[in-house]
This record gives C-alpha cells, sequence and structure tokens, in this order.
C-alpha cells in the first residue's frame, strides 16, 4: 500500500517529501517509537492522534486515519536506522525538531519512562540530527519542567 512512499525513502538520494507524505512519514515515527517497548497502549495511539491533529490542523476523524495509515506504514517500514535517516534526509530541520517533541509526548503518554522508549528516542534524535541537548529541552517542555 504504501511501497512508493518506502521507494522515496530509502534511494540513494531521497527528495523532500510532499507534505502528506511527511506527516505520514513522521506519524509513523511516532507509532515505531509507542511500539518499541512491546506494549502499545491506547493512550499513546490517541496521544498520537491528538499530536496528529494539533500539529497538522487535522479534525480528529481525519487525525484517527493517518494514526491508522501510520500504523500500517510503520509495520512495512524498513529499520529504524535507514528509516529515521531517509526522514532526516526527506524533511526540513525544524519539522524534526518538532518530531522529537512530538516523540518525547507519546513517550511519556503513559506515565512511564520506558528504557526501550528513551533508547529508540535517543537513537531517532541522533540519527534526525537533532542534538542530545535539543532532546533533553523537548523532554523537559513536554513534562512541563521547562
Amino acid at each position: 500500500m504504501f511501497g512508493q512512499l518506502l521507494k522515496s525513502l530509502i534511494q540513494p538520494e531521497p527528495e523532500a517529501l510532499d507534505d502528506s507524505d511527511a506527516r505520514l512519514a513522521l506519524t509513523a515515527l511516532l507509532v515505531r517509537l509507542a511500539r518499541s517497548d512491546g506494549h502499545y497502549a491506547a493512550e499513546e495511539a490517541h496521544r498520537i492522534a491528538r499530536i496528529a491533529a494539533t500539529r497538522y490542523g487535522l479534525s480528529q476523524e481525519q487525525a484517527e486515519a493517518l494514526r491508522h495509515d501510520a500504523e500500517q506504514l510503520e509495520a512495512e517500514a524498513p529499520d529504524t536506522v535507514r528509516f529515521t535517516r531517509a526522514i532526516k534526509d526527506a524533511v526540513p530541520y525544524e519539522d524534526r525538531l518538532g518530531v522529537i517533541e512530538a516523540l518525547w509526548q507519546v513517550a511519556l503518554a503513559d506515565g512511564e519512562r520506558d528504557h526501550e522508549e528513551d533508547a529508540l528516542l535517543r537513537l531517532t534524535a541522533n540519527l534526525l540530527g537533532v542534538s542530545d541537548r535539543d532532546s533533553a529541552l523537548a523532554r523537559r517542555r513536554v513534562a512541563g519542567e521547562a
């Protein structure tokens, strides 16, 4: 179903994604984080839909549809390193920084810090070209510590 998008993401020199493909790829990254601990909690799924609705100005129904498509894309996507590097090459830095904040929202949605989610978030931030400091500041903002 998502063959063309995945094919464009894993090219040696990926081109910038159009808005709808970027939304889908970035939302799939949120799903990958939520699934990383082996428990995809309802709170995490709802948080992903809320993030999508807010970030992209979608209705709740549109955000749920995007989340559903992102779940399917995530299941078909290549390993996290290739998938994330491809997003880095195809998405502007400002959007990647916002994704780190959204990833922290998902990671903290169930009220627990999980070491698998933390590890994937650190790896993802690095692969997206976002510094540890910027990621930590994003986590603090999400947790209400900033």
